[in-house]
Protein backbone atom coordinates (compact mmCIF):
# COMPACT_ATOMS: atom_id res chain seq x y z
CA UNK A 1 0.00 0.00 0.00
CA UNK A 2 2.79 2.40 0.77
CA UNK A 3 4.54 1.71 -2.39
CA UNK A 4 1.37 2.43 -4.43
CA UNK A 5 0.72 5.77 -2.40
CA UNK A 6 4.21 6.58 -3.00
CA UNK A 7 4.50 5.53 -6.69
CA UNK A 8 0.59 7.94 -7.06
CA UNK A 9 2.78 10.68 -5.25
CA UNK A 10 5.51 10.71 -7.10
CA UNK A 11 3.72 10.48 -10.01
CA UNK A 12 1.61 13.45 -8.68
CA UNK A 13 3.86 15.36 -8.15
CA UNK A 14 5.92 14.49 -11.21
CA UNK A 15 3.11 15.40 -13.07
CA UNK A 16 2.63 19.31 -11.13
CA UNK A 17 6.51 20.27 -11.86
CA UNK A 18 5.96 19.32 -15.56
CA UNK A 19 2.70 21.63 -15.54
CA UNK A 20 4.69 24.03 -13.37
CA UNK A 21 7.76 24.62 -15.72
CA UNK A 22 5.66 24.40 -18.84
CA UNK A 23 3.63 27.86 -17.28
CA UNK A 24 6.80 29.37 -16.19
CA UNK A 25 8.60 29.11 -20.22
CA UNK A 26 4.86 30.06 -21.19
CA UNK A 27 4.88 33.42 -19.03
CA UNK A 28 8.36 33.54 -19.80
CA UNK A 29 7.98 33.69 -23.78
CA UNK A 30 4.62 36.01 -23.00
CA UNK A 31 7.06 38.34 -21.13
CA UNK A 32 9.55 38.42 -23.58
CA UNK A 33 6.65 39.07 -26.51
CA UNK A 34 5.21 41.75 -24.70
CA UNK A 35 8.80 43.15 -24.05
CA UNK A 36 9.48 43.36 -27.51
CA UNK A 37 5.93 45.13 -28.41
CA UNK A 38 6.58 47.83 -25.58
CA UNK A 39 10.46 48.31 -27.38
CA UNK A 40 9.11 48.50 -30.60
CA UNK A 41 6.26 50.57 -29.56
CA UNK A 42 9.48 53.06 -28.25
CA UNK A 43 11.36 52.44 -30.94
CA UNK A 44 8.66 54.23 -33.35
CA UNK A 45 9.02 57.33 -31.34
CA UNK A 46 10.51 60.26 -32.11
CA UNK A 47 11.80 63.37 -30.30
CA UNK A 48 8.94 65.56 -29.41
CA UNK A 49 6.77 62.15 -28.74
CA UNK A 50 9.68 61.36 -25.98
CA UNK A 51 9.73 65.13 -24.66
CA UNK A 52 5.93 65.21 -23.98
CA UNK A 53 5.76 61.44 -21.90
CA UNK A 54 9.12 62.64 -20.22
CA UNK A 55 8.41 66.43 -19.60
CA UNK A 56 11.29 69.41 -19.74
CA UNK A 57 13.99 67.55 -18.26
CA UNK A 58 14.36 64.60 -20.42
CA UNK A 59 17.98 64.95 -21.97
CA UNK A 60 19.35 65.80 -25.35
CA UNK A 61 21.17 62.74 -26.18
CA UNK A 62 18.05 60.83 -26.37
CA UNK A 63 17.24 62.24 -29.11
CA UNK A 64 19.08 59.07 -30.50
CA UNK A 65 21.90 59.52 -33.41
CA UNK A 66 22.95 63.25 -32.43
CA UNK A 67 23.89 63.24 -28.57
CA UNK A 68 26.44 61.52 -26.84
CA UNK A 69 26.70 60.38 -23.45
CA UNK A 70 29.67 62.11 -22.01
CA UNK A 71 29.56 60.59 -18.35
CA UNK A 72 33.78 60.87 -17.97
CA UNK A 73 33.59 65.12 -19.11
CA UNK A 74 31.49 65.30 -16.13
CA UNK A 75 33.62 63.73 -13.87
CA UNK A 76 36.68 65.79 -15.11
CA UNK A 77 33.89 68.95 -15.19
CA UNK A 78 34.05 68.27 -11.23
CA UNK A 79 37.54 67.80 -10.51
CA UNK A 80 38.54 70.89 -12.61
CA UNK A 81 35.13 73.34 -11.80
CA UNK A 82 37.28 75.78 -9.62
CA UNK A 83 39.40 76.28 -12.31
CA UNK A 84 36.67 76.59 -14.76
CA UNK A 85 34.96 78.63 -12.54
CA UNK A 86 36.98 81.18 -11.71
CA UNK A 87 37.13 81.59 -16.02
CA UNK A 88 34.06 81.38 -16.41
CA UNK A 89 33.38 84.22 -13.66
CA UNK A 90 35.87 86.59 -15.42
CA UNK A 91 34.48 85.86 -19.30
CA UNK A 92 30.94 86.37 -17.72
CA UNK A 93 32.25 89.75 -15.36
CA UNK A 94 33.61 91.28 -18.96
CA UNK A 95 31.39 90.21 -21.29
CA UNK A 96 27.49 90.22 -19.68
CA UNK A 97 28.38 93.37 -17.56
CA UNK A 98 28.36 95.49 -20.86
CA UNK A 99 25.16 94.07 -21.86
CA UNK A 100 23.54 94.70 -18.38
CA UNK A 101 24.66 98.49 -19.09
CA UNK A 102 22.53 98.42 -22.67
CA UNK A 103 19.77 96.96 -21.70
CA UNK A 104 19.18 98.74 -18.74
CA UNK A 105 15.61 99.75 -18.17
CA UNK A 106 14.66 103.00 -18.03
CA UNK A 107 14.25 104.10 -14.33
CA UNK A 108 17.23 102.59 -13.37
CA UNK A 109 20.70 104.57 -13.67
CA UNK A 110 23.16 101.69 -13.05
CA UNK A 111 22.87 97.67 -13.41
CA UNK A 112 26.46 95.62 -12.42
CA UNK A 113 27.39 92.98 -10.44
CA UNK A 114 28.79 93.62 -6.95
CA UNK A 115 29.26 89.48 -6.37
CA UNK A 116 29.47 87.07 -8.87
CA UNK A 117 30.98 83.35 -7.87
CA UNK A 118 29.63 80.42 -9.57
CA UNK A 119 29.80 78.45 -6.31
CA UNK A 120 31.35 74.63 -6.20
CA UNK A 121 28.52 72.50 -7.76
CA UNK A 122 29.43 72.02 -11.52
CA UNK A 123 27.33 71.76 -14.32
CA UNK A 124 25.98 68.58 -15.40
CA UNK A 125 26.27 68.08 -19.30
CA UNK A 126 23.74 65.54 -20.48
CA UNK A 127 25.39 65.17 -23.50
CA UNK A 128 27.43 66.40 -26.55
CA UNK A 129 26.88 66.28 -30.21
CA UNK A 130 29.33 67.28 -32.64
CA UNK A 131 27.85 69.49 -35.07
CA UNK A 132 30.53 70.07 -37.85
CA UNK A 133 34.10 69.32 -38.77
CA UNK A 134 35.83 72.30 -40.97
CA UNK A 135 39.05 73.28 -41.56
CA UNK A 136 39.84 75.26 -38.34
CA UNK A 137 36.53 75.23 -36.73
CA UNK A 138 34.62 72.86 -34.38
CA UNK A 139 30.92 73.50 -34.03
CA UNK A 140 29.33 71.61 -30.34
CA UNK A 141 26.21 71.53 -29.15
CA UNK A 142 26.41 70.75 -25.32
CA UNK A 143 23.14 69.61 -23.77
CA UNK A 144 23.85 71.48 -19.82
CA UNK A 145 22.15 71.44 -17.11
CA UNK A 146 22.82 73.37 -13.39
CA UNK A 147 20.93 73.46 -10.11
CA UNK A 148 24.59 75.07 -8.10
CA UNK A 149 24.88 77.15 -5.93
CA UNK A 150 26.44 80.57 -7.21
CA UNK A 151 26.44 83.55 -5.51
CA UNK A 152 25.19 86.47 -7.51
CA UNK A 153 24.31 89.98 -6.76
CA UNK A 154 23.17 92.85 -8.70
CA UNK A 155 23.84 96.61 -7.66
CA UNK A 156 20.68 98.14 -8.70
CA UNK A 157 20.41 101.89 -8.58
CA UNK A 158 17.51 103.80 -9.53
CA UNK A 159 17.09 107.82 -9.30
CA UNK A 160 17.13 109.38 -5.88
CA UNK A 161 17.27 105.43 -4.44
CA UNK A 162 20.58 104.34 -2.98
CA UNK A 163 22.00 101.34 -4.58
CA UNK A 164 19.94 98.56 -3.66
CA UNK A 165 21.95 95.06 -3.36
CA UNK A 166 19.10 92.35 -5.28
CA UNK A 167 20.50 88.82 -5.14
CA UNK A 168 19.53 86.04 -7.67
CA UNK A 169 18.83 82.71 -5.45
CA UNK A 170 17.74 79.22 -6.39
CA UNK A 171 19.62 79.70 -9.68
CA UNK A 172 18.60 76.70 -12.44
CA UNK A 173 19.67 76.64 -15.95
CA UNK A 174 18.13 74.16 -18.65
CA UNK A 175 19.77 74.74 -21.97
CA UNK A 176 21.27 73.67 -25.34
CA UNK A 177 25.14 75.33 -25.59
CA UNK A 178 26.26 75.79 -28.84
CA UNK A 179 30.28 76.51 -28.89
CA UNK A 180 32.84 76.94 -32.00
CA UNK A 181 36.01 76.71 -31.13
CA UNK A 182 38.53 78.53 -34.09
CA UNK A 183 41.61 76.23 -34.35
CA UNK A 184 45.23 77.33 -34.40
CA UNK A 185 48.41 76.03 -34.92
CA UNK A 186 49.99 77.54 -31.89
CA UNK A 187 49.45 76.55 -28.30
CA UNK A 188 46.72 76.54 -26.58
CA UNK A 189 45.39 75.87 -30.59
CA UNK A 190 42.41 77.79 -29.49
CA UNK A 191 42.28 81.50 -30.68
CA UNK A 192 38.73 82.10 -29.80
CA UNK A 193 35.85 80.30 -28.30
CA UNK A 194 31.66 81.94 -29.95
CA UNK A 195 28.99 80.54 -27.55
CA UNK A 196 25.46 80.84 -27.52
CA UNK A 197 22.15 79.39 -26.64
CA UNK A 198 20.21 77.18 -29.02
CA UNK A 199 16.69 78.96 -29.80
CA UNK A 200 15.47 75.21 -29.35
CA UNK A 201 14.91 73.28 -26.70
CA UNK A 202 14.25 76.99 -25.53
CA UNK A 203 16.85 78.26 -22.82
CA UNK A 204 15.26 77.69 -19.42
CA UNK A 205 16.77 79.90 -16.29
CA UNK A 206 14.91 79.79 -13.55
CA UNK A 207 15.80 81.73 -10.16
CA UNK A 208 14.10 84.14 -7.43
CA UNK A 209 14.99 87.71 -6.53
CA UNK A 210 15.53 88.94 -2.99
CA UNK A 211 16.77 91.97 -1.54
CA UNK A 212 19.94 91.83 0.62
CA UNK A 213 19.26 94.09 3.80
CA UNK A 214 16.15 95.43 2.30
CA UNK A 215 13.19 95.08 0.27
CA UNK A 216 12.09 94.73 -3.24
CA UNK A 217 9.32 97.72 -2.72
CA UNK A 218 12.20 100.35 -2.69
CA UNK A 219 12.39 100.60 -6.66
CA UNK A 220 9.10 99.76 -7.73
CA UNK A 221 8.63 97.28 -10.18
CA UNK A 222 12.69 96.21 -9.81
CA UNK A 223 11.44 92.27 -10.32
CA UNK A 224 9.66 93.08 -13.35
CA UNK A 225 12.92 95.53 -14.65
CA UNK A 226 15.15 92.52 -13.77
CA UNK A 227 13.14 89.23 -15.84
CA UNK A 228 12.66 91.64 -18.69
CA UNK A 229 16.60 92.70 -18.82
CA UNK A 230 17.54 88.87 -18.19
CA UNK A 231 14.78 87.95 -20.71
CA UNK A 232 16.15 90.53 -23.57
CA UNK A 233 19.83 89.60 -22.84
CA UNK A 234 19.45 86.19 -23.57
CA UNK A 235 17.09 86.37 -26.91
CA UNK A 236 18.69 89.62 -27.97
CA UNK A 237 22.43 88.49 -27.27
CA UNK A 238 22.64 84.87 -25.87
CA UNK A 239 19.83 82.78 -28.40
CA UNK A 240 21.09 81.58 -31.48
CA UNK A 241 22.38 83.22 -34.41
CA UNK A 242 23.41 85.93 -31.64
CA UNK A 243 26.51 85.01 -29.83
CA UNK A 244 29.31 86.10 -27.90
CA UNK A 245 32.98 85.54 -29.13
CA UNK A 246 36.24 85.56 -26.61
CA UNK A 247 39.00 85.54 -27.73
CA UNK A 248 41.48 82.96 -25.76
CA UNK A 249 45.50 82.51 -25.50
CA UNK A 250 46.40 86.67 -26.24
CA UNK A 251 47.04 85.32 -30.05
CA UNK A 252 46.14 88.03 -32.03
CA UNK A 253 43.15 87.51 -34.32
CA UNK A 254 40.46 88.55 -36.78
CA UNK A 255 37.17 87.58 -34.98
CA UNK A 256 34.79 89.68 -37.53
CA UNK A 257 34.03 86.75 -39.14
CA UNK A 258 32.47 84.70 -36.21
CA UNK A 259 29.94 87.89 -35.32
CA UNK A 260 27.02 88.12 -36.30
CA UNK A 261 26.16 90.47 -39.34
CA UNK A 262 23.12 92.01 -40.90
CA UNK A 263 21.72 89.39 -43.69
CA UNK A 264 18.55 91.33 -44.76
CA UNK A 265 16.27 94.23 -44.55
CA UNK A 266 12.60 93.37 -43.67
CA UNK A 267 10.16 95.96 -44.68
CA UNK A 268 6.66 95.12 -42.71
CA UNK A 269 3.61 97.43 -42.96
CA UNK A 270 0.89 96.53 -40.22
CA UNK A 271 -2.19 96.92 -41.64
CA UNK A 272 -4.81 96.47 -39.69
CA UNK A 273 -6.37 93.89 -36.71
CA UNK A 274 -9.87 92.52 -36.48
CA UNK A 275 -11.83 91.35 -33.59
CA UNK A 276 -9.42 92.06 -30.69
CA UNK A 277 -10.49 90.97 -26.97
CA UNK A 278 -11.50 94.34 -24.89
CA UNK A 279 -9.20 94.60 -21.94
CA UNK A 280 -11.73 97.87 -20.66
CA UNK A 281 -14.43 97.42 -18.33
CA UNK A 282 -16.08 101.14 -19.55
CA UNK A 283 -15.60 101.85 -23.64
CA UNK A 284 -13.24 99.87 -26.00
CA UNK A 285 -9.27 98.69 -25.81
CA UNK A 286 -6.77 101.67 -27.26
CA UNK A 287 -4.61 99.24 -29.18
CA UNK A 288 -1.08 99.62 -30.55
CA UNK A 289 1.58 96.71 -31.91
CA UNK A 290 5.20 96.80 -31.27
CA UNK A 291 6.86 94.70 -34.15
CA UNK A 292 10.56 93.31 -33.61
CA UNK A 293 12.94 90.63 -34.58
CA UNK A 294 15.19 91.61 -31.35
CA UNK A 295 14.02 93.36 -28.65
CA UNK A 296 16.99 95.96 -28.52
CA UNK A 297 15.33 97.09 -32.17
CA UNK A 298 11.88 97.51 -31.55
CA UNK A 299 9.22 99.41 -33.69
CA UNK A 300 5.75 100.56 -32.33
CA UNK A 301 2.48 102.06 -34.27
CA UNK A 302 0.44 105.10 -32.79
CA UNK A 303 -2.49 103.98 -30.54
CA UNK A 304 -6.03 103.38 -32.20
CA UNK A 305 -8.06 104.69 -29.75
CA UNK A 306 -11.20 103.07 -28.48
CA UNK A 307 -11.74 100.16 -31.64
CA UNK A 308 -11.18 96.49 -31.55
CA UNK A 309 -11.03 96.65 -35.43
CA UNK A 310 -7.70 99.42 -35.70
CA UNK A 311 -6.26 100.50 -38.72
CA UNK A 312 -3.18 101.65 -38.86
CA UNK A 313 -1.17 101.25 -42.38
CA UNK A 314 2.64 101.97 -40.87
CA UNK A 315 5.25 100.82 -42.46
CA UNK A 316 8.96 100.56 -40.74
CA UNK A 317 12.25 98.54 -42.12
CA UNK A 318 13.65 95.80 -39.61
CA UNK A 319 17.62 94.29 -39.81
CA UNK A 320 17.44 90.38 -40.08
CA UNK A 321 20.84 88.60 -39.08
CA UNK A 322 19.81 84.80 -39.79
CA UNK A 323 16.62 84.30 -42.01
CA UNK A 324 17.04 80.25 -41.25
CA UNK A 325 16.77 81.01 -37.48
CA UNK A 326 14.78 84.32 -36.74
CA UNK A 327 11.39 85.36 -36.39
CA UNK A 328 9.35 88.52 -36.85
CA UNK A 329 6.95 89.18 -33.75
CA UNK A 330 4.34 91.24 -33.44
CA UNK A 331 2.65 91.87 -29.97
CA UNK A 332 -0.44 93.52 -29.48
CA UNK A 333 -1.30 95.55 -26.70
CA UNK A 334 -3.99 98.46 -24.72
CA UNK A 335 -2.50 101.53 -23.92
CA UNK A 336 -3.59 102.11 -20.36
CA UNK A 337 -2.74 104.01 -16.93
CA UNK A 338 0.15 102.14 -15.46
CA UNK A 339 0.72 99.10 -17.01
CA UNK A 340 0.10 98.43 -20.80
CA UNK A 341 -1.54 95.36 -21.56
CA UNK A 342 -1.20 93.05 -23.98
CA UNK A 343 -4.18 91.86 -26.17
CA UNK A 344 -2.19 89.13 -28.47
CA UNK A 345 1.16 88.09 -29.87
CA UNK A 346 2.38 86.45 -33.22
CA UNK A 347 5.36 85.27 -35.00
CA UNK A 348 6.11 84.70 -38.43
CA UNK A 349 9.23 82.65 -39.08
CA UNK A 350 11.22 84.46 -41.52
CA UNK A 351 12.40 81.33 -43.14
CA UNK A 352 8.71 81.39 -44.75
CA UNK A 353 9.67 84.18 -46.66
CA UNK A 354 10.99 84.41 -50.29
CA UNK A 355 13.63 87.50 -51.34
CA UNK A 356 12.37 90.07 -52.90
CA UNK A 357 8.47 88.58 -53.46
CA UNK A 358 5.70 91.17 -51.03
CA UNK A 359 3.31 88.78 -49.37
CA UNK A 360 0.25 89.93 -47.44
CA UNK A 361 -0.36 87.79 -44.23
CA UNK A 362 -3.31 87.46 -41.55
CA UNK A 363 -1.45 86.06 -38.41
CA UNK A 364 -4.11 84.57 -35.64
CA UNK A 365 -3.22 86.58 -32.51
CA UNK A 366 -2.40 84.03 -29.49
CA UNK A 367 -2.27 85.14 -25.71
CA UNK A 368 1.66 83.65 -25.42
CA UNK A 369 3.84 81.48 -27.87
CA UNK A 370 3.95 79.01 -25.37
CA UNK A 371 0.59 77.67 -25.67
CA UNK A 372 1.41 74.84 -23.14
CA UNK A 373 1.80 76.82 -20.58
CA UNK A 374 -1.64 79.33 -20.82
CA UNK A 375 -5.14 77.89 -20.08
CA UNK A 376 -7.14 80.65 -21.55
CA UNK A 377 -6.64 79.57 -25.62
CA UNK A 378 -10.16 81.45 -26.53
CA UNK A 379 -9.14 83.65 -29.66
CA UNK A 380 -7.48 87.13 -29.92
CA UNK A 381 -8.35 88.14 -33.20
CA UNK A 382 -6.08 88.57 -36.26
CA UNK A 383 -3.29 91.12 -37.71
CA UNK A 384 -2.98 91.65 -40.93
CA UNK A 385 0.50 92.39 -42.37
CA UNK A 386 2.56 92.83 -45.36
CA UNK A 387 5.94 92.21 -45.25
CA UNK A 388 9.07 92.42 -47.89
CA UNK A 389 12.59 90.58 -47.25
CA UNK A 390 15.06 92.12 -49.17
CA UNK A 391 19.04 90.18 -49.04
CA UNK A 392 21.55 92.74 -48.67
CA UNK A 393 24.48 92.94 -50.86
CA UNK A 394 28.36 93.48 -49.29
CA UNK A 395 27.61 97.58 -49.20
CA UNK A 396 24.36 97.28 -47.60
CA UNK A 397 25.59 94.87 -44.80
CA UNK A 398 28.19 97.05 -43.94
CA UNK A 399 26.07 100.17 -43.97
CA UNK A 400 23.34 98.53 -42.14
CA UNK A 401 25.78 97.08 -39.51
CA UNK A 402 26.81 101.34 -38.86
CA UNK A 403 23.45 102.19 -38.34
CA UNK A 404 23.07 99.32 -35.75
CA UNK A 405 26.00 100.77 -33.67
CA UNK A 406 24.53 104.18 -34.55
CA UNK A 407 21.10 103.08 -32.87
CA UNK A 408 22.78 101.29 -29.74
CA UNK A 409 24.98 104.57 -29.17
CA UNK A 410 21.88 106.80 -29.58
CA UNK A 411 20.06 104.54 -26.63
CA UNK A 412 23.13 104.75 -24.39
CA UNK A 413 22.97 108.52 -24.49
CA UNK A 414 19.70 108.45 -23.83
CA UNK A 415 20.14 106.85 -20.52
CA UNK A 416 22.84 108.70 -19.52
Amino acid sequence: MGLILGMVMGMALGVALMAGWRHMIRYRSGKRISKAVDIKSLSSLNRDDLQKICGENFPAWISFPVFEQVKWLNKQLSKLWPFVADAAEAIIKESVEPLLEDYRPPGITSLKFSKLSLGTVAPKIEGIRVQSLKEGQITMDIDLRWGGDPSIILAVEAALVASIPIQLKDLKVFTVVRAIFQLVDEIPCISAVVVALLSEPKPRIDYTLKAVGGSLTAIPGISDMIDDTVNSIITDMLQWPHRIVVPIGGIPIDTSELELKPQGKLTVTVVRANDLKNKELIGKSDPYVVVYVRPMFKVKTKVIEDNLNPVWNQTFELIAEDKETQSLIFEVFDQDIGQDKRLGIAMLPLIELEPEAPKEIELRLLPSLDMLKIKDKKDRGTLTIQVLYHEFNKEEQLAALEEEKRIIEERKKGKN
